[in-house]
Formats: C-alpha cells, structure tokens, sequence
C-alpha cells in the first residue's frame, strides 16, 4: 500500500537545476509550458517559488506533483491559489485538487508530454494504459488551475 505522503526529495545536482529552470522561467526563456510558480507557506505566511509544468487537456490546465506531496502542493492546497509568472508575465490563479479517481488520465497524459524529465518519478512507465496510474493516483497531487476570477 502507498502513501499519501509520498515524496521523492531532489537532490543538490536537482536542486540547482531547479533553481537555474526557474530563472529561464522567471526571465520568460524556459520553454512555454513551464511557469515559476509562487505560493504562500501554510504555516509561516513566507512566499516559495518553485518551477512547474503546466498540462493542458481539453482546454483545461493542470499542475501535477510528479514528486509527490511536496512543500508546494500541500501549500496550494491549503491556499487554493497559486501565482504562475513566466517572464514579465504573473498572474493569480485559483487551484482545486482533483480526486484520485480522476487523476490516472491527468498523470498518463503529464508522463506522456513529460517523461524525458519527469519519468524517473513515477512508477509507471510512460505508455502504460490509463488504468496502470490508478495504483499511484494518490502519491501525486494534482490540481485543475484556473484563472483567480473564474
């Protein structure tokens, strides 16, 4: 059985990696799915920014936590709001998690568009069925993301 507190910790090669991405994002060079998101801490009030990418189906855009439950998504979660900026671009965006029965489409679909970075995360390999993801559903948080006025 898995978790829910399921997460995989970068390490110091990841960390820098992550912090030269979210530079790119910030100065808008990143390619173009990939925002500097910004949240409010739960507990401390103190903002942190972290690179993402964004997934859109159907016209719906998403934020998947191939890492798991990580400082962000328990943040976004207890916040139901997000920051994306990608160059001189920022908005406020409204987040709302999606339950674990409807996530295996959201995750195949972000592994598929993804998996060159994002593989190692998941214990499902890329290509797999849909209903392979229904077993690590709930080790990632996902989140339907909408604009803050919506």
């Amino acid at each position: 059985m898995t978790s829910p507190e399921h997460l995989l910790k970068p390490n110091a090669f990841e960390r820098a990696m992550n912090k030269a991405i979210g530079l790119l994002a910030n100065l808008g060079l990143a390619p173009p799915y990939m925002y500097m998101l910004t949240v409010k801490g739960r507990r401390t009030g103190k903002t942190y920014s972290t690179p993402v990418n964004v997934l859109k189906i159907d016209g719906r855009y998403y934020l998947v936590g191939g890492r798991g439950h990580t400082a962000w998504s328990k943040n976004a979660q207890a916040s139901g709001k997000v920051t994306l900026k990608r160059g001189r671009t920022s908005r406020q965006y409204r987040v709302t998690p999606v339950p674990d029965d409807e996530k295996p489409v959201i995750l195949k679909a972000y592994l598929e568009e993804y998996r060159h970075t994002v593989q190692r995360f998941f214990a499902v390999p890329a290509g797999s069925r849909t209903d392979a993801f229904n077993a690590i559903a709930e080790r990632h948080p996902v989140f339907e993301v909408r604009q803050a006025g919506e």
